[in-house]
């Protein structure tokens, strides 16, 4: 069985800083002293979690966290994933570069022009990735890649040879 855990004694200042959060309108710093000043009265992580009803990981966390940073373990961190696991990699993403060179109807497609969910069906049918990723996928992709990415515009042309110089004689 492992040893109990416990918060590291708190200086005067560091309690009433702690006792002052418990009037806090935020739920995580609320949660966070009261789970520091049970664990200060020297309860056990499992007996603190049952009372505000979460888990005793989530106690131990916040113990942990007070005794390795201090006070600012009351404050919530960064939610965002500490690694990005890239869909693509060097070489697939130089794969999805040619592929979005080429017009969506030559994959059976029956759009002229690329978008960012369209890109993501079409590089899981061949293999690029997986799984079926985000169009957001994409979008992190190309700009890795240096390449910008703008909604898709229809614009009008002619079959007729001469438009160009129709058009220009129409707008002078």
């Amino acid at each position: 069985m492992l040893r109990p855990i416990f918060v590291r004694p708190l200086t005067d200042a560091e309690r009433r800083q702690v006792e002052a959060g418990l009037r806090s309108s935020d739920a995580f710093v609320l949660r966070r002293c009261q789970l520091l000043l049970a664990s200060a009265r020297g309860e056990r992580a499992t007996a603190i979690a049952r009372q505000p009803g979460c888990d005793d990981q989530t106690v131990r966390e916040a113990i942990h966290a007070c005794n390795a940073v201090g006070l600012a373990a009351l404050q919530p961190g960064s939610r965002r994933p500490h690694t990005v696991h890239a869909a693509f990699d060097a070489d697939r993403a130089e794969h999805l570069r040619a592929l979005l060179h080429q017009s969506p109807r030559t994959f059976g497609k029956p759009s002229s022009v690329w978008t960012l969910e369209l890109a993501a069906q079409v590089s899981f049918e061949h293999g690029l990735t997986p799984e079926r990723v985000s169009g957001e996928t994409i979008r992190a992709t190309l700009k890795r890649l240096g390449v910008g990415w703008k909604r898709a515009k229809r614009w009008l042309a002619s079959p007729d040879r001469a438009y160009a110089r129709k058009k220009a004689h129409a707008t002078v």
